[in-house]
């Protein structure tokens, strides 16, 4: 049964990062999008290469997403400027994963997309 879950829940991120891949493969050798799932934590980031270096690729986390088994719970984060991720204040935390990845496609405050 936990096997599943995981399933479930890395299908429904896996869905949405496939929406955001650009169809192009010369767009997505400038610009695309990943994540890593460990069954816990979810972790979104862009893949650019650098602006000086563009041999080398960089991966840009911009949001993370957090499950708490003994609450049930996803939570929320952001990436500030800083480096540090923040709890998303103004949806937090969800029941549903799938209600996390629709605020993170909203961004009505422009944290995950600018």
């Amino acid at each position: 049964m936990k096997n599943t879950a995981i399933d479930i829940n890395e299908s429904t991120i896996k869905k949405y990062i496939e929406s955001l891949r650009p169809e192009d493969n010369e767009i997505r050798k400038k610009l695309d999008f990943g994540y890593s799932y460990d069954g816990k934590v979810v972790i979104l980031y862009e893949i650019r290469p650098f602006w000086n270096n563009p041999e080398e690729i960089e991966n840009i986390e911009f949001a993370k997403i957090r499950f708490y088994k003994s609450r049930k719970e996803w939570n929320l984060y952001w990436m500030r400027a800083s480096g540090k991720w923040e709890i998303y204040d103004p949806f937090p935390k969800s029941t549903h994963l799938e209600k996390i990845v629709n605020v993170i496609k909203e961004d009505k405050h422009g944290c995950f997309f600018g």
